[in-house]
């Protein structure tokens, strides 16, 4: 074939693969049994970006009651770093993996970190729930839950949102009025 000029492949996917892995995106880190906290210290020395979302609880003992801090997705925390950087977060006290599929991490869109960091931080009453799988998808526009992206489910209750960490199958719930919230730049209320 005349005039045709044929490279090969492997340098292209060798440069695509190396701009992939240095992309910093977030992952889900499953931890051993009550390392969370530990992970978060060891992931903040290493300088890598993290968030590690928790609720507080009242504990009572017979002497005293003491208010305490408690994972809110028990036996996870989430890191922002690139591919490249994924052996230190591996070789941290605590890690167990990064969560995936077929043995290679998956990285959590930075919308569901972002409304789950919102509502997370915000003194809305939330619940925990397994992540939904019906309900129209939303984003808050009015209140103090504004910008958080998720599911509206509609019940007998009234509205509820979920926001989601779909990779881990886990959402937060809070009710919501449907005024508050758009479904493809379409007001629901």
């Amino acid at each position: 074939m005349a005039g045709h000029e044929f490279r090969p492949l492997a340098p292209v996917l060798s440069a695509h693969l190396r701009a992939q892995s240095a992309t910093k995106c977030w992952y889900a880190l499953r931890t051993r049994s009550q390392h969370e906290k530990v992970v978060r210290l060891q992931l903040t020395r290493l300088n890598i970006e993290n968030f590690f979302p928790t609720v507080k609880r009242w504990s009572q003992w017979k002497d005293r009651t003491k208010e305490l801090e408690f994972p809110l997705f028990s036996g996870y925390c989430f890191a922002r770093f690139s591919l490249g950087e994924r052996l230190p977060v591996l070789q941290a006290r605590g890690v167990v993996e990064i969560v995936g599929s077929n043995g290679r991490p998956e990285p959590i869109p930075e919308s569901e970190i972002n409304s789950l960091r919102i509502l997370s931080e915000s003194q809305t009453d939330y619940r925990l729930e397994p992540c939904p799988k019906e309900g129209e998808s939303v984003e808050v526009i009015q209140g103090p839950l504004k910008g958080v992206k998720g599911r509206l489910l509609l019940n007998a209750k009234g509205s509820q949102l979920f926001v989601s960490i779909t990779l881990i199958a886990q959402a937060l719930a809070v009710q919501i009025d449907a005024s508050m919230v758009v479904v493809d730049g379409v007001a629901t209320g």
